[in-house]
């Protein structure tokens, strides 16, 4: 080797040596990853281990493989609406949200010791990736698993995307799996459920339907509301100038059929990653018929004001 070939060999150990620590770090709140294949060795697996109910994981060049696995610390709570597993103490749920870009590696569910394919490596004319969810029973070993696959050119490859894990969600989050019936999934919520949803979800608002649009790439209704009153909101999902209403957006499942039309509702739901999702939406005065009711057994889980 030349002195110079030597002298740029050894400098590009040198800045290897110095940058190091940069190509693989944790969020300061252990809730999320990034890191370079460029500090793996061929082969090489990784093991990673994240603590949050959610975050992200950004994998820039990919190259040997990753392991992820999740520990959240989750409250116990019942799950909201039809189709729910209250009576499942102790399973949660996961979803992934692959990022558009999501290139050069494929991701997997491990399950004690079986691969399952969730992700696969995209070419530039795949449609994006779907969001997946999977569950775990108490007991259960679960773990993601990152496959960099062979390219040529590893420089525009990064796989990259979001998680979210909940105790409380139901099966029907899993938009690609489906494995609750429609019947189920899209069936009223009954007063019990009704009551325990106004205590429990992420949103709880009054308002009317303005029009019901198709999201294709989710498979979803997104339903256009007019919110007079927001009675609880985890995140910023109804906002607006005017002094009457605010305005925001949820969505169901399609095969629920949800159609514009006139009256007032309670709506409530889960936000999934930062979109809000349908629970229970009863009629408001028949809320009101139910809250009132329960409010005079003295069997409300908690209070609202109500008008």
């Amino acid at each position: 080797m030349s002195g110079i070939g030597r002298w740029i060999n050894a400098t590009w150990m040198l800045l290897l040596g110095i940058f190091h620590p940069c190509f693989s770090s944790y969020s300061e709140d252990q809730c999320s990853w990034r890191g370079s294949g460029l500090s793996q060795q061929q082969g090489s697996v990784e093991q990673i281990s994240l603590h949050c109910s959610e975050g992200t994981l950004d994998w820039l060049y990919p190259k040997g493989a990753l392991r992820l696995t999740l520990t959240p610390r989750l409250a116990p709570m019942g799950a909201v609406g039809p189709g729910g597993g209250g009576g499942s103490a102790g399973i949660i749920t996961a979803c992934v949200k692959p990022s558009e870009q999501f290139h050069g590696a494929q991701l997997y569910l491990e399950r004690d010791g079986l691969l399952e394919l969730l992700v696969g490596d995209r070419i530039e004319s795949s449609p994006p990736p779907r969001v997946r969810c999977f569950s775990r029973t108490p007991g259960e070993r679960l773990a993601l698993f990152l496959q960099a696959t062979p390219h040529q050119d590893i420089s525009r490859r990064i796989a990259s995307f979001r998680y979210e894990l909940r105790g409380d969600w139901t099966a029907r989050m899993s938009l690609d799996s489906n494995p609750i019936s429609t019947e189920d999934a899209c069936r009223p919520c009954n007063d019990s459920e009704i009551l325990m949803a106004v205590c429990t979800s992420d949103f709880v608002v009054r308002g009317n339907i303005r029009s019901v649009e198709e999201d294709e790439s989710l498979r979803a209704a997104v339903i256009k509301v007019s919110a007079t009153r927001v009675f609880r909101q985890k995140y910023t999902l109804f906002t607006g100038n005017s002094r009457l209403a605010s305005r925001g957006e949820i969505r169901t499942l399609l095969q629920c059929g949800v159609k514009p039309g006139p009256g007032s509702f309670l709506f409530t739901g889960r936000v999934h990653f930062g979109e809000a999702w349908l629970g229970c939406a009863p009629r408001y005065k028949d809320f009101q018929r139910t809250y009132a009711a329960a409010k005079a057994a003295q069997q409300i889980p908690c209070e609202l004001p109500v008008d």
